[in-house]
């Protein structure tokens, strides 16, 4: 059965529905200018994405240079002054405009497009964020995709325009991890000090529902390159220090207060008492409540 004006199909209201925010264009633009062109300075509300397909430019942002060259990407943040100067005879380039439109009060959302959303708006990264692609890179492939469907006005093509400018930042935000773990890595400083900031993460937050991919997230460092890393360099993987920190921070509760079980479990951090016990007898060789007898019977016995 066709759909009507104004419906969605089945399987996109389902999509839609899992995001908390919908990235939406504001425009799209493809020209070719030359080297006589008169730069003007812009500011405006949205995130503007310039793809140079020939020649070279340079953008001004916030009076920072940027060059521009074949195959280069920048992404300017809201209202930071720019302007587009064309330093070759002639440039060909593409620029999206867009925005991200919030679906609901919560922040759960497809977790690459949120990596990007968050990377993107985080004020460390500066004014502008600047990539160098090969010319076959699928992120140039569907800002192509993106503005042919913008040119058709066919039915459904908002919606596929929409898809495609989801599946952009997902590949954004693969690239941006990319080279930012490549960075890591060639500064291996650099490498250490997130990985110090990582586990002082930890230690602050180990109460909480945490996992090792938000871990991970907040250092910027792929789930499994982060894992690598943190062994290498403390001994011991992200998931053991976190439940070592865990046991702990028990056995100072178990010791130094009355709590229930259960309560000391949900307050340094695991869902149930079952997997506490589990875990803490796995490390300690005892049970959290023979443990806790113990050590008021070492107490008391001191006290003698």
């Amino acid at each position: 059965m066709p759909h009507t004006a104004g419906q969605l199909p089945k399987a996109w209201e389902e999509l839609v529905d899992t995001l908390a925010y919908m990235p939406a264009i504001v425009k799209t633009i493809e020209k070719i200018h030359d080297s006589s062109w008169s730069p003007t300075i812009n500011r405006h509300d949205h995130y503007e994405m310039a793809y140079i397909k020939k020649g070279s430019a340079i953008y001004q942002v916030e009076g920072v240079d940027v060059n521009m060259t074949p195959n280069s990407i920048i992404i300017i943040k809201p209202e930071r002054a720019h302007k587009f100067i064309v330093k070759s005879e002639s440039c060909e380039f593409i620029v999206l405009s867009f925005k991200f439109k919030p679906q609901k009060d919560d922040l759960s959302s497809h977790v690459s497009l949120n990596d990007f959303i968050e990377y993107i708006e985080d004020d460390a990264t500066g004014d502008f964020i600047q990539l160098k692609l090969n010319k076959k890179n699928d992120i140039v492939h569907v800002m192509n995709r993106i503005l042919r469907e913008r040119m058709k006005y066919q039915v459904w093509g908002d919606f596929l325009s929409c898809l495609l400018i989801m599946e952009l930042f997902v590949l954004l935000s693969r690239t941006l991890k990319q080279e930012w773990e490549q960075s890591a890595k060639n500064r291996n400083l650099k490498l250490h000090e997130l990985l110090n900031i990582s586990k002082e993460y930890i230690d602050n937050n180990y109460a909480k529902e945490l996992t090792l991919s938000q871990v991970a997230k907040y250092i910027y460092l792929s789930d499994s390159y982060f894992a690598h890393s943190f062994k290498d360099k403390f001994g011991i993987s992200p998931k053991s220090y976190l439940l070592r920190v865990r046991i702990e921070a028990a056995k100072e509760l178990l010791e130094n207060t009355d709590s229930k079980i259960a309560d000391v479990a949900l307050s340094v951090g695991f869902s149930s008492q079952q997997r506490f016990n589990d875990i803490f007898r796995k490390n300690t060789g005892m049970t959290p409540l023979k443990y806790r007898q113990k050590s008021k019977l070492e107490r008391v016995n001191k006290t003698e």
